[in-house]
């Protein structure tokens, strides 16, 4: 019996949806792909073209101020108009600084001999000062807890390695404290040194926030004690600049019940439990957090990604602060948001993450932003930031396969992705046309059909409009371009420069560029000049100047399998 349900699962989950792209690969194979039209209105307004995306993170804060890592930030820093915002794990954990995978620490709090308070925030301010140099904002975690202040303190350094048991990083610093007045003082400190060193003004615009994954291992606690614990530290910011924001719980993704529960419990106590440090009504609640990861799997040796769960995620977490009145108008953080949950996973030791490198992964959040935005119109709610957590590890192999936004310094195809978002201000405008997938039903069957997703997210803005458009599926194998006819109405000028970007196999693309060099560890100096170099953002030939007719134009173009292209029109009015 348990061999014919094993039979009847791989039949239903392997081989149907396997056969089932078979066919829409020899159909797309033809000379004549079916081509998509896709219509956009610059006069229909759907919503504010917030910089949702400009939001990044990562587990290893001491990669924060080492070579590459400031590199990167500046180059993050550059990407918008406005402050890209920061979050990183291990602010407040012991240790001498020494970066390792899935690990960081500052020592910021230990105690002496008597088991009075040391503060220390060299390391700290090393972190922040890279990031306030650069105009950017930190989402400052309040965590993890430190060595001489944990319940459980040993063992407390982790040696984890990708393919070893992801359990092994659960030491001492998941623990709640063993003085919690101790650590509301370590809060209000932290909090205190940082209007001291950047000005009250600089920190107001901060997120704080306790602690990450509390309904996971992260969290060796009960939600009781995330709660107390949670209480301590927001009374402990306000304490120390009333203005400051803070907000939680930063749960795993809430389409599971595990995390739900958890959101709505600490929702619950925030709005009418009783709070640990005043026994009044209620917690300050300043934003709301959680997490929504995919989770790409190797089907028949290829890569099939799933952004159907991610998205179910985030339209979970929509869901339930829409169902409390009181919490409706408030920030929506999605702390994590990716493809999966271990960015410090290569693909040696879990080839599913293979797509990380090229232009899938690109692709991929192209897709999946715009989904976000109209997750967020649906449900009425304020979303404010998706985290992507992704970065940078120093002292790696070129291309190891992180889910990281450069390597060695050079920057992947992804990047660019963002580096478009950039160049998209103003209002969100109406896209409409021959569609094979709308929000919906890439959240709840994600994209699996007999056709790609040839889609677009448009902005615009008082003398410039931008339409990102691009070419996805979630099984990795390779079909032929689209046609793909883009008819913009509501022009308001006669003539418009048009620049085209293009990430794709040939543009803007490092990982092509190394693949063609042989896939050199060692490469030469002229070498990694050029990978720099692909690494960029490129245009599919000059600027163009066209004159519209009645405030329209019509361009038609070829988009690769797992192309991204933006279209930016530019005016004078």
């Amino acid at each position: 019996m348990k061999k014919q349900l094993l039979v009847w699962y791989n039949y239903l989950f392997i081989f149907l949806p396997l056969a089932s792209w078979s066919q829409n690969q020899t159909a797309l194979n033809n000379q004549n792909p079916e081509s998509v039209t896709i219509q956009v209105n610059l006069a229909q307004e759907k919503g504010s073209m917030d910089p949702v995306w400009a939001w990044f993170g990562y587990d290893e804060p001491n990669y924060t101020y080492m070579k590459d890592g400031k590199k990167l930030l500046s180059e993050l820093a550059a990407l918008s108009p406005v402050p890209v915002y920061v979050r990183a794990h291990n602010l407040l954990t012991s240790g001498d600084g020494t970066p390792a995978l899935k690990w960081g620490s500052t020592n910021a709090y230990t105690e002496d001999q008597n088991g009075n308070p040391i503060y220390n925030w060299t390391i700290v301010d090393k972190i922040m000062d890279t990031y306030v140099e650069r105009g950017m904002r930190p989402l400052a975690q309040l965590g993890f807890m430190p060595e001489a202040l944990s319940v459980k303190p040993q063992p407390y350094r982790h040696t984890w390695q990708p393919g070893q048991p992801y359990e092994k990083i659960y030491t001492g610093w998941t623990y709640p404290p063993k003085d919690y007045k101790k650590w509301a003082d370590l809060v209000y400190a932290w909090v205190q040194h940082s209007v001291e060193r950047y000005g009250k003004e600089k920190v107001e615009t901060w997120y704080w926030e306790l602690w990450n994954e509390p309904d996971s291992p992260y969290w060796s606690g009960t939600v009781e004690e995330y709660c107390k614990l949670y209480d301590y530290s927001a009374d402990a910011v306000k304490r120390a600049l009333p203005t400051a924001k803070i907000g939680g719980p930063h749960v795993t993704g809430p389409a599971g019940s595990r995390g739900a529960k958890f959101l709505q419990t600490f929702l619950e106590h925030c709005l009418r439990g009783t709070n640990y440090v005043t026994g009044q009504k209620g917690s300050p609640l300043d934003f709301i957090a959680y997490h929504a990861k995919g989770a790409p799997r190797l089907v028949d040796g290829r890569v099939r990604m799933d952004m159907g769960r991610q998205l179910r995620d985030i339209s979970k977490g929509f869901e339930i602060v829409a169902s409390y009145p009181e919490l409706i108008n408030l920030p929506i953080i999605i702390g994590e948001s990716d493809p999966e949950g271990c960015a410090a996973c290569g693909m040696q030791t879990n080839p599913e993450n293979a797509y990380r490198n090229g232009t899938m992964y690109a692709s991929y959040t192209a897709a999946s932003f715009a989904r976000k935005y109209a997750l967020a119109d649906h449900f009425g709610i304020n979303f404010k930031g998706a985290v992507s957590w992704s970065f940078e590890f120093e002292e790696q192999p070129w291309f190891y396969g992180f889910r990281d936004l450069a390597t060695n310094g050079v920057d992947k195809p992804v990047l660019n992705v963002f580096r478009m978002f950039g160049m998209m201000r103003g209002n969100r405008v109406g896209v409409s046309g021959n569609l094979a997938y709308d929000y919906l039903t890439v959240r709840d069957q994600s994209i699996r059909g007999a056709q790609p997703d040839v889609n677009a997210l448009a902005s615009k803005d008082r003398q410039t409009a931008a339409v990102m458009v691009w070419n996805y599926h979630d099984l990795d194998v390779p079909t032929p371009a689209v046609p793909v006819s883009i008819n913009i109405t509501g022009i308001p000028a006669k003539k418009v420069t048009l620049t085209h970007y293009r990430i794709d196999q040939e543009h803007s693309n490092s990982y092509s560029a190394w693949l063609k060099m042989g896939s050199p560890q060692n490469p030469t100096t002229e070498q990694i000049a050029r990978l720099e170099k692909a690494g960029q953002l490129q245009t599919m030939g000059k600027p163009q100047k066209h004159k519209t007719k009645n405030g329209a134009l019509a361009l038609n173009i070829s988009l690769p399998h797992q192309g991204v292209s933006l279209l930016k029109l530019d005016w004078q009015e």
